[in-house]
C-alpha cells in the first residue's frame, strides 16, 4: 500500500468514527480545527501588534507641558476671583537627583522599573483582574507609561489613549535609557501643593532643592505620587494621613526588599513631617479660600483630575456670590474680630477662627463660604476642614431620625416632637451600646418636658436617649441622607454619644443639612462650579469634562423635614438658645452646638431662602491642637448662642435685606403640631432687617453671665445670669462689665436662665396673633448644687474623640473679664462611668 493510499485511508477511517459519534458530539470541531485557529489568532495578533507599534508615532510634548493658568470667576460669569494654576516646575538633571530619591521612586511606583520592557505584562493582568472582581479601578502601569501619559498624552481614561501609551512606552523604552526616563517622569509628576516635579516639590513640603533630600523625605515625595492632594498630611484627614505615613512605610519596605536599603538603616527612618504649605500668590484675602473649594468640589466628583485642572488653561465659573462672600467677612470682623484684643489677652484672644458656609436650599448652590480671614496670611481652608466636632447642632439629625424611625420611647408612645421624656442632668442612658449620662448645662434637672422644648433648651439627656430610642444605626442613616459624609470621624453607632454631635463634618457639610431640611426634607449635594470651559479652545487634546446634573434627593420626608423646622423655629425664640438670631427679623430657624471643654462653637440656621453655617474654635498654629474658647474676648465661655450666632445674623441681615420676607410654608406629620393655643407670630413684608441697636453690656447671649440682670444668677454657662436691663439683682461674680462696641441687638436681650421670668425683646413689625403664645407646660426646671462637682481649668488639648457637648440656653450677662468658675458645659467622653 503506498503512503498516498494510506493517509487517504486513515482520513477514511476518521470519517466513519466522527459519524458513529452522536449529533451533538459531531458539531463541535475537532482539536485540529481549534488548533488551526489559535494560530490563526495569534499570527493575525502579532501582526497587527506589530503594525500598530510600527504606525503609531512618538508624539510630540502635549499642551500640559506648557504653563498655563486657571481663571475663576464670580457666579456673575465676569467678576474675576483669581487667576491660578501656572506650572510651577524646575526641571533638573539626573545628577541632581540623589539615589535615594531615584530608588524610592522606584520602590512606590514600578519595583520592576530596571527590569521591563517599558511595560509590564503581568502588572496589567493583575490590574486588570482587580478591576473586574470590584477591587476598584486599577491602573497597571509602569514608570514609563505613567511618563509617557503625564508628557505625551493626557489623563483621560479611555481604551483608546491606554492603547496608544502601550505602544508609545514601548518605543521610549527602545529609544532611551532608564536614567533619561527616571528623569522625565520626576521632572513631569505632580506632587500636590501646586507642585510639578521633584525639585518644585522639594521646595513646597521641606523647604530645600532636590539635591538636599534626605531618605525619609524621599520616601515621602515617592508616597505622594499616588494621591498627591490626599496624602498632604498637613492638610488631610485623619483617615487620609494614616494612609499616607503606610504609603510611605510601604515605599521603605520596598526599597530594603529591592535591595535599596537595608534593614537596618531602615528600622533607623522617622517619618519626616513637611513644613505648613505656603501661600499661593495672587489668593490674597478671600479668593483662596474660594479656589480651594471650587477645586475640592470638581476632584471630589471626579469631574477632573488633579494634574489636568493644576496644569492649568481652565475658565472656572462658580456659584459664589460677590456681595454675599463680602458680608461673610464683614460679619466675622464686624462681630468678633473686632472685639479680640491679642495684645491684652495673648493667651485666650490669638488663633481664634470661624468656620462658615451660606447654601441655597433649593439648589443646593454654595453662595458663600468662610475659610479664614487672609489665605496669605492663614493658608488653610476652615470652610472644607472636618475635625471640628459639631455637638448640639446635631440634634434637629436625632429628632428626624425618631419621627421617621417607626419606634417608640420608653414609655411606649410613638416618638413625635411632643412626645415627653426625663430631662434629669446625668440621667443614664438605656440600652445604648456604652454607658453614657451626660449632664445637661449647669446640671439642671428639667423633670418631664417634651422633645420640643428639650430642642429650646438644649438639653441634652433627653437626646441622648432619644437617639437611642431611635436607634444608632438608623440616626447614622439619616445623617448621611442629609449629608453628612459617610467617612467623617465620630459618626460610630457603636458609640451612645454619637448622638449629641460627636461626629466632624465641615462647615459646608453641615450647611448642606440644615439646607435639606430648610427645603422640606429634599437635599442636594452642595455644589460651586457650574462651568468648566477651556481657556484657549483650540489649544491642546484636553477633552472638555461635562458638568454634573444637579437633582435632588429625598432625604427625609416633607411631614418629618416640616416638623424639625417648626421645632428649630422656637429655638429661634426669646426662650431658645439662638435668641440672639431674632435680630434678623424674619423666619428662621436653626440650633446652636457647644462641644466638650469648649473647642468649639456653632450656629446652624436658615430662612426659607437660605442655610448658613458658623463655627468657631481655637487652633495652636505649631502643634494644631484644639484650645479652648474660654477667654475669648473676656468672656468665660463662648457658646453657639454668642459669636456664632451673632456672625450668622449679622450675615443673613446683610443679604437679605431688601428681599421680600418669606414665610416657612410647613406641612408636619401627624402627631407634630405645637401644643393647641401656641401660634407662632407671622412676620409681614415689612419687617426690618434689625432691632433697634443697644450698646446694653448684658446683651449677648451664649456667654459666661454677668452683674447685670433682672434677678438671674451669674455663674458660668449660657444660663447664667438674666441679664439685660441693667438691674441690680444678678450673683454673678460681681466685677465690673466693660461696655462692648455696638452690635444690632434687640432693644432688651431675653433672658434665658430656666424657670426665670423673661423680658420680651423689641420686636419687628408682624401680624400679632390673637392670643399671646404661652409657654409650653412643663416641670419646672431646677439647679442642681454644683459645689460637689469637681472643676478644672481648661486647657489646651486635642479634640476629644467622644462626648461632644452642646448648647443650653444663652445666658445675657456681659462676662467680668477675669474666668469665673469653670463648669462642665458639655456631656463628657462617652468612657465616663455613668453618675
Amino acid at each position: 500500500m503506498t503512503l498516498s493510499t494510506r493517509r487517504q485511508a486513515r482520513r477514511a477511517a476518521r470519517r466513519e468514527a466522527r459519524r458513529a459519534l452522536p449529533f451533538w458530539r459531531r458539531l463541535l470541531p475537532t482539536w485540529r480545527v481549534i488548533l488551526g485557529a489559535l494560530t490563526a489568532v495569534l499570527l493575525l495578533a502579532v501582526g497587527a501588534f506589530a503594525a500598530l507599534y510600527v504606525i503609531v508615532p512618538v508624539p510630540d510634548p502635549n499642551a500640559h507641558a506648557v504653563a498655563q493658568s486657571n481663571i475663576y470667576l464670580y457666579a456673575d460669569g465676569v467678576t474675576e476671583i483669581a487667576r491660578t494654576g501656572a506650572v510651577n516646575r524646575t526641571d533638573v538633571t539626573i545628577e541632581q537627583i540623589p539615589v535615594d530619591t531615584r530608588h524610592a521612586v522606584v520602590s512606590a511606583e514600578d519595583r520592576t522599573f530596571y527590569q521591563n520592557r517599558g511595560i509590564d505584562l503581568k502588572g496589567m493582568v493583575r490590574a486588570g483582574w482587580n478591576t473586574l472582581t470590584g477591587k476598584g479601578m486599577q491602573g497597571g502601569s509602569t514608570i514609563t507609561q505613567q511618563y509617557v501619559k503625564n508628557y505625551y498624552l493626557t489623563q483621560t481614561q479611555t481604551i483608546e489613549r491606554k492603547g496608544r501609551e502601550l505602544f508609545i512606552a514601548l518605543k521610549v523604552d527602545q529609544q532611551r535609557d532608564k536614567d533619561e526616563i527616571l528623569t522625565g517622569y520626576l521632572n513631569t509628576s505632580y506632587f500636590g501643593r501646586g507642585a510639578y516635579g521633584i525639585q518644585s516639590a522639594a521646595r513646597a513640603y521641606y523647604g530645600v532643592d532636590v539635591s538636599q533630600l534626605t531618605l525619609p523625605q524621599s520616601a515621602y515625595l515617592a508616597a505622594l505620587l499616588q494621591a498627591p492632594s490626599a496624602y498632604d498630611v498637613k492638610t488631610a484627614t485623619p483617615a487620609n494621613r494614616e494612609r499616607a505615613v503606610a504609603r510611605w512605610h510601604y515605599t521603605l519596605d520596598g526599597m530594603v526588599q529591592l535591595g535599596f536599603l537595608t534593614a537596618v538603616d531602615r528600622a533607623a527612618v522617622a517619618f519626616p513631617d513637611p513644613v505648613d504649605p505656603q501661600p499661593t500668590s495672587g489668593l490674597r484675602g478671600q479668593a483662596g479660600y474660594l479656589v480651594g473649594v471650587a477645586d475640592n468640589y470638581l476632584i471630589s466628583h471626579r469631574i477632573i483630575d488633579t494634574p489636568t485642572l493644576k496644569a492649568g488653561g481652565w475658565r472656572i465659573t462658580t456659584t459664589f456670590d460677590q456681595e454675599k462672600q463680602d458680608a461673610f467677612a464683614r460679619a466675622v470682623q464686624e462681630q468678633l474680630t473686632d472685639e479680640l484684643d491679642p495684645t491684652a489677652r495673648p493667651d485666650t484672644d490669638t488663633d481664634v477662627r470661624v468656620a462658615g458656609a451660606s447654601v441655597e436650599p433649593g439648589t443646593g448652590r454654595v453662595v458663600a463660604a468662610y475659610g479664614g480671614p487672609d489665605y496669605a496670611k492663614q493658608p488653610y481652608n476652615d470652610a472644607l476642614r472636618q475635625d471640628n466636632q459639631i455637638g448640639s447642632t446635631f440634634k434637629p439629625i436625632d429628632l428626624a431620625a425618631g419621627l421617621t424611625s417607626g419606634r417608640s420611647s420608653d414609655d411606649g408612645l410613638p416618638i413625635t416632637t411632643e412626645t415627653h421624656y426625663d430631662g434629669t442632668s446625668e440621667r443614664p442612658v438605656t440600652d445604648g451600646p456604652t454607658p453614657y449620662a451626660p449632664p445637661n448645662e449647669d446640671d439642671i434637672d428639667y423633670g418631664s418636658i417634651s422633645l420640643r422644648q428639650a430642642m429650646v433648651k438644649s438639653v441634652n439627656s433627653v437626646y441622648a436617649q432619644e437617639g437611642v430610642d431611635a436607634g444608632l444605626a438608623h440616626v447614622r442613616d439619616t445623617a448621611l441622607r442629609l449629608g453628612i459624609p459617610d467617612d467623617v470621624p465620630g459618626l460610630d453607632p457603636a458609640n451612645t454619644s454619637m448622638t449629641l454631635g460627636t461626629a466632624t463634618p465641615s462647615a459646608l457639610d453641615l450647611a448642606g443639612v440644615y439646607a435639606a431640611l430648610a427645603n422640606h426634607g429634599e437635599a442636594y449635594t452642595p455644589w460651586s462650579v457650574s462651568a468648566l470651559e477651556r481657556v484657549n479652545a483650540g489649544s491642546g487634546s484636553v477633552d472638555v469634562p461635562r458638568m454634573p446634573e444637579h437633582a435632588p434627593t429625598t432625604a427625609v420626608d416633607r411631614g418629618t423635614a416640616d416638623a424639625v423646622t417648626d421645632v428649630l423655629r422656637d429655638v429661634v425664640s426669646p426662650r431658645g438658645t439662638g435668641a440672639a438670631a431674632l435680630d434678623l427679623g424674619r423666619p428662621a430657624a436653626g440650633k446652636t452646638g457647644t462641644t466638650d471643654s469648649n473647642l468649639s462653637a456653632w450656629f446652624a440656621g436658615y430662612t426659607p431662602e437660605l442655610a448658613t453655617t458658623v463655627g468657631l474654635f481655637r487652633e495652636n498654629p505649631k502643634t494644631h491642637a484644639k484650645e479652648p474658647l474660654a477667654g475669648t474676648a473676656g468672656y468665660t465661655r463662648i457658646n453657639g448662642g454668642a459669636f456664632p450666632t451673632e456672625i450668622w445674623t449679622a450675615y443673613m441681615s446683610e443679604v437679605l435685606d431688601g428681599t421680600v420676607v418669606q414665610s416657612f410654608d410647613l406641612r408636619p406629620s401627624g402627631g407634630n403640631t405645637r401644643p393647641t393655643g401656641s401660634p407662632t407670630p407671622t412676620f409681614t413684608a415689612t419687617a426690618s432687617a434689625s432691632a433697634s441697636p443697644s450698646p446694653s453690656a448684658d446683651t449677648a447671649p451664649g456667654r459666661t453671665g454677668g452683674t447685670g440682670g433682672t434677678g438671674g444668677t451669674g455663674g458660668t454657662d449660657t444660663t447664667g445670669g438674666s441679664g439685660g436691663t441693667g438691674g441690680a439683682g444678678g450673683t454673678g461674680p460681681g466685677q465690673s462689665v466693660p461696655t462692648p462696641p455696638k452690635r444690632p441687638t434687640a432693644t432688651t436681650r431675653p433672658t434665658e436662665e430656666p424657670g426665670q421670668p423673661t423680658t420680651e425683646p423689641a420686636q419687628p413689625t408682624m401680624i400679632t396673633p390673637t392670643t399671646r403664645e404661652p409657654e409650653p407646660s412643663q416641670s419646672s426646671p431646677t439647679a442642681r448644687p454644683t459645689t460637689d462637682r469637681p472643676t478644672e481649668q481648661p486647657k489646651p488639648t486635642t479634640p476629644p474623640t467622644q462626648g461632644p457637648a452642646t448648647t443650653g440656653p444663652p445666658a445675657t450677662g456681659r462676662p467680668p473679664t477675669t474666668t469665673g468658675r469653670p463648669q462642665p458645659d458639655t456631656p463628657p467622653p462617652a468612657d465616663r462611668p455613668p453618675a
